[in-house]
């Protein structure tokens, strides 16, 4: 098998009449969608690509709302060859105008609502406007196309993605993502966390986000699992799903990022619901704080599967499925995966429990950046990929993530981790989560700052932070400023935007 539509090709066959996608717009069922018609349709749709002049490698921006129309457009772009570009419906024509120049599609799909901005932005881009808001069964564009598709002969390098970093230092990147990283991806987390056709994922996530699209779709449609595809993350309606037992489907499977978890533990509040069918919740695309991986257990009954990937890699690490999850760690290395912990300025590799920076190596990862051979250079060295990840190994094989490198302050010739400041600080009761970064100082270089989210009603704690700091960091390490604010600014996963932090002080 040497692409993602083969794998999906032989799910079709295989499982027919199933029910792939009940689809819900806000807590209403509006589609159910069988395996065969999942296929036929996605047939169809590839052929109105192809009279678009659509072919194979050409890039093509997906810039729709979640929906199940998006999943059909998809897939078809996947059967044709064509390079799928899921950007987020969310952002602003600054944001687009930098995307839609650097990924240079041969089509861009849009809803309708979209269409001004984009002809704002660049008046000869092609466009496809499809609305979301149709229910997918009352959708006739592409239906009287023909469900007979020539097949494209795919090789395992031939690129199936291009997935944009977040862009949360500097202008995003456009990692590209090969059938063979896509395969490889998919069958390493189906192996890991052994999802079946017997499962059904409850999906909240978005799907222009390698977490949503690959880590949770791909594996979830190859598997011949049910699809329960939200159109959007809502606390009270997710909560709604989870705890069904009874009827069709009941779901086994949650994934979701941090602030969800948080969201759904606090909507719940002191509710005692019985999630005993559920079997597997998995977190990632931003770390779990350990108060966090305990109110889950308490909340749910059961420990989170926190596991970590990148738009580059797919999924790296992940906490064992049976055997002991430890709070805080990334897990262990998936199938395939060689990991060298290395000093990030001598390169040297460190010895066991000290912090290096990640480099991997994998069939997972990217071959490169769309058009940007200088910053693929330096993402590689000598074949490894270098994350910038800063974290260490402990003497069970479990890993941990410390840092970013780029978000090591240096201060006064110093090198200061946020992330060791910010769990300082965490360990107050009062503090919900703090994030911590460095502000330009003519004396130090860089002065320690720190942003802090305490429960709402509670007392000033300045004094508490400080003082906490003062007991567990040197002097250098403690924060010489701290603002309270209501929320830390994030991207749409829930990693923070410390560049953005910054502009608070």
């Amino acid at each position: 098998m040497v692409s993602i539509a083969e794998l999906l090709k032989d799910c079709f066959i295989k499982h027919n009449q199933k029910t792939a996608i009940s689809f819900l717009r806000g807590n209403k069922l509006e589609t159910r969608i069988s395996f065969q018609d999942l296929d036929l349709n996605s047939n169809k749709m590839a052929n109105l690509f192809l009279k678009q002049g659509v072919k194979k490698s050409d890039n093509v921006v997906l810039l729709l709302d979640k929906s199940l129309v998006f999943i059909v457009a998809y897939i078809a772009l996947q059967k044709i060859g064509a390079v799928c570009v899921p950007l987020n419906p969310g952002f602003k024509k600054f944001e687009l105008t930098y995307l839609l120049n650097d990924a240079a599609p041969l089509l861009v799909i849009i809803n309708p609502d979209q269409a001004g901005m984009i002809k704002q932005i660049d008046s000869n881009l092609t466009c496809m406007e499809i609305d979301t808001k149709v229910p997918f069964q009352e959708m006739a564009f592409f239906k009287s196309c023909s469900d007979d598709l020539e097949k494209v002969s795919l090789a395992p390098d031939d690129p199936g993605l291009i997935i944009y970093t977040s862009g949360t230092t500097g202008d995003p990147k456009g990692a590209v993502l090969t059938q063979k990283n896509l395969v490889n991806d998919a069958k390493n987390i189906i192996k890991i966390w052994e999802i079946s056709d017997s499962d059904a994922l409850c999906h909240a996530l978005p799907l222009f986000h390698v977490h949503g699209l690959c880590f949770a779709l791909h594996t979830a449609l190859i598997s011949g699992a049910h699809v329960v595809l939200l159109d959007m993350f809502v606390p009270e309606i997710v909560i709604d799903i989870l705890k069904e037992n009874k009827g069709d489907p009941v779901c086994s499977i949650f994934m979701g990022v941090p602030a969800m978890y948080a969201k759904l533990v606090d909507t719940l509040k002191d509710q005692t619901l019985c999630f005993d069918h559920m079997r597997l919740w998995t977190s990632g695309s931003a770390p779990l704080p350990v108060k966090e991986f305990q109110r889950i257990k308490q909340t749910f009954g059961k420990e989170p599967v926190e596991r970590e990937g990148m738009s580059e890699t797919g999924m790296n690490f992940s906490n064992p499925l049976h055997s002991e999850k430890k709070p805080g760690s990334i897990g262990i290395t998936l199938p395939g995966l060689e990991v060298k912990i290395v000093d990030p300025d001598s390169f040297l590799e460190v010895e066991p429990g000290q912090i290096g920076e990640f480099w991997l190596k994998s069939d997972s990862i990217t071959p490169g950046y769309w058009e940007k051979p200088e910053e693929t250079a330096k993402a590689f060295e000598q074949g490894w990929f270098k994350t910038g990840d800063l974290g260490k190994k402990d003497r069970d094989g479990y890993y941990y993530l410390t840092d970013r490198l780029k978000n090591i302050i240096i201060t006064g010739g110093e090198n200061v981790s946020s992330n060791e400041i910010e769990a300082v600080i965490n360990t107050l009761d009062e503090v919900i989560e703090s994030s911590v970064v460095g502000i330009f100082d003519e004396k130090w270089g860089e002065k320690i700052v720190a942003a802090v989210v305490k429960i709402p009603g509670s007392e000033d704690i300045s004094g508490a932070v400080k003082a906490i700091c003062k007991e567990h960091l040197h002097d250098w390490k403690c924060p010489k400023e701290v603002i309270f604010i209501e929320k830390l600014p994030r991207n749409t996963m829930g990693k923070i935007l410390k560049e953005n932090l910054k502009k608070l002080f």
